[in-house]
């Protein structure tokens, strides 16, 4: 897929703000300082589309970007920490879940996880959540240039391992790199096909 124009469209707070569409939705989730915005970037090739912070928990709305004005990308709030108060936290969470619950035209979860840190509970509690609710999902490991190939592989078997003692099988996975552009090309295909069938069962639907 060939990206020819990303544009920011609306921040919504809550589900019912959500654009009213029929196209097809990705969204990008990840625990606070995950690299979301750096990814979202690298993957439309527009630098400053979504906003790069240092402080974590800067995303508090879940933010609509149109890619050639063909389907959306949606930036949601991180889970995790976040210096905020808790019944804000609460909020974002209730309306992040709500959209990932409800939202019919959502085709696709990407869920990212820091490849340097160890199994998270917060991660694999959230994975849940998702397989029990039959909402599709693939893991995105950020960060890749950061740490040697083979501590990459180690980090992601350590993963499978523990998420393999409640799932059959694992979700689909890419490793990614926004420096060095890594995982682009597969994510941005997988988004191409993942559109294709949604285009197809739309039609079969009708």
């Amino acid at each position: 897929m060939i990206i020819r124009s990303a544009d920011f469209v609306k921040s919504c707070p809550s589900l019912k703000e959500c654009p009213v569409t029929s196209k097809p939705e990705f969204a990008f989730i990840g625990r606070s300082n995950v690299g979301k915005s750096s990814l979202i970037n690298m993957l439309a090739g527009k630098k400053g589309l979504a906003k790069i912070s240092v402080q974590p928990g800067k995303t508090r709305t879940m933010n609509y970007f149109i890619i050639n004005d063909d389907w959306y990308l949606v930036d949601l709030p991180g889970y995790g920490y976040a210096k905020v108060s808790a019944t804000t936290r609460d909020k974002w969470v209730k309306s992040t879940e709500n959209y990932i619950l409800k939202r019919e035209n959502l085709v696709c979860l990407f869920v990212l996880i820091d490849v340097r840190v160890k199994p998270q509970k917060s991660d694999l509690n959230f994975m849940e959540l998702l397989g029990q609710n039959q909402i599709p999902f693939v893991r995105v490991f950020t960060k890749s240039d950061k740490i040697t190939k083979i501590a990459v592989t180690k980090s992601i078997e350590a993963f499978d391992k523990e998420m393999l003692e409640a799932w059959d099988s694992l979700p689909q996975t890419f490793i990614s790199s926004s420096v060095k552009g890594k995982g682009k090309e597969e994510i941005l295909t997988f988004i191409q096909e993942s559109i294709n069938n949604f285009s197809n069962d739309s039609l079969n639907r009708h």
